[in-house]
C-alpha cells in the first residue's frame, strides 16, 4: 500500500503531526531505514509505547518491511499492566514514547525512545522484505472491559482485504485532509494510517485530544474528514454549542466505538448540517469496519415521519462489502429479520483469532461477535448489547440497551448506562446510573415512571443512581464492570 502510495504521489503530504510533514516518499524512506533498524535488533515482534503521531503509520510499515508484527500498547495502563502486556509478546523490542519510558522497566529484548528510533531510521541499513500475506501483520489487545485483554492477530491478508475492499486507491482530491485522533492500540487508530493513505488523503494527528483543539484544526488544516469515538463527539457537540464555529471543508464526520445516544446523533445533526455523518461499526477481530451508517442514511432516518426509517438512525447501518452477516438464536438457528441473537460475521477481513488460543471461526468460516443483534426487513443491523452485559431478573433476559434507549430520550438525562446487580430476592436487580442533562436535579421516581411508559413492569429500574460522569475507556467503550463494582463498593460501606 505504501509503494502504491509512493508511485502514484510521492510529493504529496502524507501526515501532519505538529510541526512535522512528510511526504509519502519521505514516510517510505523512514519505513526503509527503521525496518532496518527492526531487523538488526533481532527482536522478533515490534512493540510501540506512545501517543501515536508520526510514529503510528511508520511502526505499521517500517514492522511490515522488517517482517515482524507490530503491537500499539495502551499507554494510559498502569506500568506493571504495559509490562504484563509486553511481557505475553515473543521477544519484543519496544519503541516508547519518551514521558513512558519508565513505564517499561526491564521489559522487552531492547529498548528504544521514540527520537533514538526516529534519529537512527534515515541512516540504518534499509531493510524492505514482503511478507507472506497469511503472516501475522498486527497483534492488538482487546480492551478487557470484562475480562482479560486477548491478543488479537491480524494477517496482511485481513487488513488488505478490508482497505481494497472499502477504499478506492487514490479517490481523494488533493485538498482532502483527514483528522485522526483516535488512539493507536485501537483498530480505528490502525485503519486509519493505511485507508487515508491508500485513499491519497493527508492524515493530520492530534494525539492528544481536546474538543477545542480539534474544531482548531479542522479549521488550520482545512479538515475534510475524520473519526471520532463517542466522548470526543459529545465534547466537540458542547465546544460547538459554547461557541458556535463553522467548519465548511468538513465534508465527512465517522462516529463509532460504542453506541452513541440518539439524542446527541440528532444535535450533531442539527448543528452541522452541511456534514455527511457516518456510524461505522466493527470490532478488533474483523479489522475494523463491518457495517456502516452512511451520510444518506443519517438524511432519510432523520426526522422521518415513517416509524421503521426513523428507527434506523440507531442502527450501524448495512455490511460493507464482502462481510456477510447472521443473527442467531441460543439453539444455533438462523434466524429472520426482526428476530434477536447473537451476531455472526464472516468475511476475508475476518481473522478471530487469538494468540494463545487460537482461531474461533467455525467450520464454515463464521466469527461469533458476542454482541447481541436484530437485522430490520431492509438488512439494516441493530446492536443491542453484548451476551455478557444482560440482565437476568427474575428469571427474564433484560437488554440494558432497551432501557438506556428510552432513558436518553427524557429531557433531564444526558448518558446513561443500565446494569445488573445482584439482588437476594429477583437474581439481579436493574439500576440506571445517570448523567443528568446540565442545571438538571432530575427526579429518580419520575425516571422510573418515564420507563414504565414505554416498557413493561419489569423492565422499570429498580434503582436509579447520578453520578458525574460514566467510567468509559480511552477509546468511548462504556466500562459496565467498573459501574457494578462501584455500585457493590457503596452498598458494602452503608
Amino acid at each position: 500500500m505504501l509503494e502504491m502510495a509512493v508511485s502514484g504521489h510521492p510529493e504529496r503530504i502524507a501526515l501532519v503531526d505538529g510541526p512535522n510533514r512528510l511526504t509519502t516518499a519521505e514516510l517510505s524512506e523512514l519505513a526503509d531505514g527503521g525496518a532496518g533498524v527492526i531487523a538488526a535488533s533481532d527482536a522478533e515482534h515490534v512493540v510501540y509505547v506512545g501517543s501515536g503521531g508520526v510514529m503510528q503509520p511508520l511502526l505499521i510499515f517500517a514492522s511490515a518491511r522488517a517482517g515482524r508484527a507490530y503491537t500499539p500498547i495502551n499507554y494510559r495502563l498502569s506500568a506493571e499492566g504495559v509490562q504484563e502486556l509486553i511481557g505475553r509478546l515473543p521477544d519484543p523490542l519496544v519503541i516508547v514514547d519518551e514521558r513512558y519510558r519508565e513505564m517499561i522497566g526491564d521489559a522487552g529484548k531492547r529498548v528504544l525512545s521514540s527520537e533514538e528510533f526516529l534519529a537512527a531510521a534515515p541512516t540504518a541499513e534499509p531493510a524492505a522484505e514482503f511478507a507472506d500475506p497469511e503472516a501475522v501483520a498486527i497483534v492488538l489487545f482487546t480492551s478487557g472491559t470484562t475480562s482479560k485483554p486477548k491478543a488479537v492477530e491480524l494477517s496482511h491478508a485481513n487488513l488488505t482485504s478490508y482497505i481494497t475492499g472499502t477504499v478506492e486507491f487514490d479517490s481523494a482530491d488533493d485538498t482532502d485532509a483527514a483528522l485522526i485522533c483516535v488512539p493507536p492500540y485501537h483498530i480505528a487508530g490502525v485503519n486509519a494510517a493505511m485507508s487515508n493513505l491508500y485513499a491519497g488523503r493527508k492524515m493530520v494527528y492530534l494525539a492528544n485530544f481536546d474538543a477545542r483543539d480539534w474544531v482548531r484544526l479542522v479549521a488550520d488544516e482545512k479538515v475534510t474528514t475524520a473519526t471520532v469515538v463517542p466522548t470526543m463527539l459529545d465534547r466537540i457537540v458542547t465546544a460547538l454549542e459554547q461557541e458556535p464555529v463553522e467548519l465548511p471543508t468538513l465534508r465527512n464526520l465517522a462516529y463509532g466505538g460504542s453506541k452513541v445516544g440518539l439524542p446527541l446523533v440528532r444535535k450533531a445533526l442539527q448543528l452541522l448540517p452541511h456534514v455527511g455523518f457516518v456510524n461505522a461499526y466493527g470490532l478488533t477481530e474483523t479489522s475494523s469496519t463491518i457495517a456502516v451508517l452512511t451520510p444518506e442514511d443519517h438524511r432519510t432516518a432523520h426526522g422521518n415521519p415513517d416509524e421503521a426509517a426513523a428507527k434506523r438512525l440507531g442502527s450501524v447501518g448495512q455490511p460493507v462489502p464482502g462481510i456477510e452477516v447472521q443473527i442467531r438464536g441460543d439453539d444455533g438457528s438462523v434466524l429472520g429479520p426482526g428476530e434477536v441473537g447473537e451476531l455472526f460475521v464472516r468475511g476475508e477481513q475476518v481473522s478471530g483469532k487469538y494468540t494463545g488460543i487460537g482461531s474461533m471461526l467455525d467450520e464454515q468460516g463464521w466469527f461469533p461477535t458476542k454482541d447481541i443483534a436484530m437485522l430490520d426487513d431492509a438488512g439494516y443491523l441493530f446492536i443491542t448489547g453484548r451476551s455478557d452485559d444482560t440482565i437476568i431478573r427474575g428469571g427474564e433476559n433484560i437488554a440494558p440497551a432497551e432501557l438506556e434507549d428510552v432513558l436518553v430520550e427524557h429531557p433531564h438525562v444526558h448518558q446513561v448506562a443500565v446494569v445488573g446487580v445482584e439482588d437476594p430476592q429477583w437474581g439481579q436487580a436493574i439500576v440506571a446510573v445517570v448523567v443528568p442533562a446540565a442545571g438538571v436535579d432530575p427526579d429518580a421516581d419520575e425516571l422510573r415512571e418515564h420507563v414504565r411508559k414505554f416498557l413493561r413492569g419489569s423492565r422499570t429500574p429498580d434503582r436509579v443512581v447520578f453520578c458525574d460522569e460514566l467510567p468509559t475507556n480511552a477509546t468511548g467503550k462504556l466500562l459496565r464492570r467498573e459501574i457494578i463494582e462501584n455500585l457493590r463498593d457503596a452498598n458494602a460501606d452503608k
